[in-house]
């Protein structure tokens, strides 16, 4: 396991820098001038040659690359154009938000895709497993801004039971950080919860027509554990992979659900950095965020060889 982690790892360093060669690049290659956003139309000449020399504008791209990426492997992602905030510091500031939303639908989708798929693969062909499948259908298809635009108008609105906007902070109050992410992570997570549901009902009508199964059932063994901690078991396989993209999937869409709930998370930075093309921020939010995804293939990799042996070794 340990050199399965190793490999993964040393596999993130050549990903990131091809990550971070294309980011660099796009964001060099924008029509408009940062220094004209800078300084807008009244600034000199004079004026706006000298945010270009400190800047670093001047220089050959190559020159500016290597400059950011030597600073970016010491933790240092650059300066905002606008305001003079460190990235890494503004990130780090609005990732809790984030990472928080999306572990949170994380959990939700897991509990309620694994709950409807094995509910509809024991008893297939039944009213629980077209319920099921039917909301798998109905989920898959809202998109989760609307479903969270529904929610905050049932929930929060009318009812009151939620607030509708904000985000507190888990070291403020525990109680009101439930509060103000359950909205958001249930517009994330009963969306994705469908394609989770839809694969694990598929894997275990496979699994549990095993002949495995059938003699398990055959020595006397209780209905759950069979169920458990034999089909359930060897049904997570595929499962992973899908959670992994999901993850992804909730990461991003996490970005839009903030705008709707007015939650300071890494989406209205990164909505904010591109409509003041301020480039360090945009360098930065990339990078970060597919650093996250790389992890959360790690973490998949790991989960792999917890439940299947033969993949540790392959």
């Amino acid at each position: 396991m340990l050199k399965l982690i190793g490999q993964r790892l040393l596999a993130m360093v050549p990903l990131l820098l091809i990550v971070s060669i294309m980011t660099f690049s796009f964001t060099a290659l924008l029509p408009s001038d940062p220094v004209d956003l800078i300084i807008g139309d009244r600034g000199s000449e004079e004026q706006y040659d000298l945010v270009r020399e400190r800047l670093g504008l001047n220089d050959p791209f190559i020159t500016r690359y290597l400059d950011w990426l030597g600073r970016a492997v010491q933790g240092d992602l650059g300066t905002s154009f606008f305001n003079s905030v460190r990235v890494t510091d503004a990130v780090l500031l609005r990732m809790p938000a984030t990472l928080s939303l999306t572990l949170a639908s994380v959990l939700i989708s897991i509990v309620v895709g694994l709950s409807a798929g094995v509910a509809a693969a024991l008893r297939p062909r039944s009213w629980i497993d077209r319920l099921a499948t039917f909301g798998a259908t109905i989920g898959q298809a809202i998109p989760n801004f609307w479903f969270g635009l529904i929610l905050a108008s049932v929930f929060a609105v009318s009812l009151r039971w939620f607030p509708a906007t904000g985000y507190v902070p888990l070291r403020d109050s525990g109680w009101e950080w439930l509060r103000s992410i359950t909205l958001p992570a249930l517009a994330l997570g009963l969306s994705t919860s469908a394609a989770i549901a839809r694969q694990v009902r598929s894997a275990m009508v496979g699994v549990l027509q095993q002949d495995y199964i059938r003699a398990a059932r055959a020595q006397g063994l209780s209905a759950r554990r069979v169920i458990f901690k034999h089909a359930l078991k060897n049904a997570l396989v595929p499962v992973v992979t899908v959670l992994s993209f999901q993850v992804t999937v909730l990461l991003g869409g996490a970005l839009i659900v903030e705008q709707v709930f007015a939650i300071n998370g890494i989406g209205s930075l990164a909505i904010a950095a591109v409509r003041q093309q301020d480039i360090p921020m945009i360098q930065g939010i990339v990078l970060v965020l597919v650093l996250v995804v790389m992890l959360v293939q790690l973490v998949t990799d790991i989960l792999y060889g917890l439940i299947n042996p033969k993949a540790r070794s392959s």
